[in-house]
């Protein structure tokens, strides 16, 4: 590689799966500009996500850490304040970093917690500063920036000093056409009264639709928030290029959508006929013989008692499938056409011969598989798998594909090499880069995905906790506290539809997996902090 330092643009969207971009063989999806950077760079087919949920593998993503190190084990637990991230490391380098969008590495609903912290009443209960088994609860107004951020002046909040490493930050919570953090401000400028334009404010019916979270939305096109995120990355951009200094940048682009409530704007929602979905393989799968997760969710949509109104995980008719997909195709198709402008505008002002562009997901949705929607504690490929596309104008991969092993835990290493700068130590995974250009080999026998839910649900009468193995052939996951667990032959069963787990023909295939996840388990556990002398 040259010695110049490359700048980045780093592409992320939210709840997207792989396969719901053209250049991962999705014929109805129209990406003609997130496919262009597939075009330029690597595709890497075998990616996995650290966590199936937002907080947990956004902050992996920026730590470089499993989520049970950084300790956002959940969604609800803010990334702590001391933690280093990628972007430190680049600050701390010369490079100018900036977030645009959906951050996610604090709570942004102000809700509390459903179940408090709770002690025996024979038993003297520690004192608040010490109920915890590591001192310093993430709570207070440090911690409370997204929450605040719709009530803020961005400059405001950047006086206060850098988010997590950005130095600029143009923060989005929530999603869809319900957006708000920085972004309400900017809409509310240009649209006065939009706060009542909004779908979950105002709800109007879409004629021909009636999927739960399908919802008509009146915020224009121009001033959707997924043009919001590209005009102020474009902004940044057009900062960088004035620098007379041209210091080396790193730009996040970070995307609320296609996360539900299904709400694209204007032409978007039409886009996409449903009539043209193929539902996935699996959809039609009787439920019965895999876990009673799956069978109660089936079970609550033919009673008539699941909430399918927001963040719990529901299944679906056919029909009501085949709606929230094709508008789900109607958010990327926007998406798309935002990143395509942010894309141009790189060009235009001659940073992109400089600039490492990457493109990822922080997890997928299951769409459909097995009939379910939306993510939980079931790793169907849909949901751990998510799109990487690495796309660097001075390695010579253009329109590669790397089948190596690889996800979440590697993009801070990934970065950070190409960029020149040593991680910290404590910092997980491998660099990319080699794979991208077609050589080596992982350093990965196969990739963990950790799981917490913050309250008991799908007839669990606990939090849930799994833990899943993948190396792209086999998945083993393992319920805590469970008789039943998951094993599915990806190679001869990819919608994985046969639960292998109690089959006693695959009994040593499943303790060679229990073996080998354990092993990575082991390497996986935390090396900071370095020893500070000889005892």
């Amino acid at each position: 590689m040259p010695g110049k330092r490359p700048n980045f643009l780093f592409i992320i969207t939210d709840q997207q799966r792989a396969d719901h971009l053209g250049c991962y063989g999705n014929p109805v999806v129209r990406t003609p500009h997130i496919d262009g950077i597939a075009a330029r760079g690597c595709r890497f087919d075998r990616f996995y996500v650290a966590a199936p949920v937002c907080q947990p593998n956004r902050n992996t993503i920026m730590t470089g850490r499993m989520p049970t190190l950084h300790g956002t084990r959940q969604n609800g637990i803010p990334l702590a304040l001391d933690a280093t991230c990628f972007t430190h490391l680049l600050r701390h380098a010369g490079y100018r970093t900036g977030l645009f969008g959906k951050a996610h590495f604090q709570n942004f609903t102000g809700e509390p917690p459903r179940f408090a912290l709770t002690f025996p009443e024979h038993l003297t209960a520690p004192p608040a500063d010490r109920r915890e088994a590591v001192r310093g609860l993430r709570v207070g107004p440090a911690y409370d920036r997204e929450l605040n951020a719709e009530h803020r002046d961005p400059r405001a909040d950047e006086a206060e000093g850098d988010f997590y490493g950005f130095e600029r930050f143009r923060l989005c919570t929530w999603h869809g056409d319900d957006v708000r953090g920085h972004y309400m401000r900017w809409l509310e400028a240009r649209l006065p009264g939009s706060d009542a334009l909004r779908s979950a404010v105002d709800p109007r019916p879409a004629p021909g639709y009636d999927a739960p979270q399908v919802r008509w939305s009146r915020i224009p096109e121009e001033l959707y928030p997924s043009a919001y995120v590209a005009d102020e990355t474009i902004a940044f951009l057009e900062e960088r290029a004035a620098d007379p200094a041209r210091a080396p940048f790193f730009a996040q682009c970070s995307f609320p959508d296609p996360h539900h409530p299904f709400t694209p704007p204007g032409r978007y929602f039409h886009m996409v006929d449903p009539a043209s979905i193929e539902l996935p393989a699996s959809f039609h799968h009787a439920p019965h013989d895999q876990t009673p997760m799956l069978r109660r969710l089936h079970e609550e949509f033919a009673a008539g008692t699941a909430d399918r109104r927001w963040v719990a995980p529901y299944a679906v008719d056919a029909a009501e499938a085949r709606q929230i997909i094709a508008v789900t195709y109607g958010m990327i198709a926007c998406i798309d056409d935002a990143v395509g402008r942010v894309l141009a505008r790189l060009d235009a002002l001659g940073l992109a011969e400089d600039t490492v562009v990457i493109f990822t997901s922080d997890h997928g949705d299951w769409m459909g598989d097995h009939g379910i929607m939306q993510k939980g504690p079931l790793h169907y490929q849909g949901l751990i798998r998510v799109p990487f596309l690495w796309a660097d104008p001075h390695a010579d991969a253009r329109g590669t594909r790397c089948a190596e092993l690889a996800g979440s835990i590697d993009i801070a290493k990934s970065i950070l090499e190409r960029a020149g700068v040593a991680p910290a130590n404590g910092m997980q995974g491998q660099a990319v880069g080699e794979l991208a250009a077609g050589a080596g080999r992982s350093a990965h026998d196969c990739m963990i995905v950790e799981q917490q839910t913050s309250r008991p649900y799908l007839g669990m009468t606990r939090q849930v906790r799994i833990r899943t193995m993948t190396d792209g052939r086999w998945r083993l996951s393992v319920w805590e506290g469970q008789p039943f667990g998951e094993l599915y032959d990806l190679e001869n069963d990819p919608g994985e539809i046969v639960n292998l787990w109690a089959d006693p023909g695959h009994l040593g295939t499943r303790r060679a997996l229990a073996e080998r996840m354990l092993w990575q388990m082991i390497a996986l556990q935390d090396r900071s902090p370095f020893q500070v002398g000889e005892a």
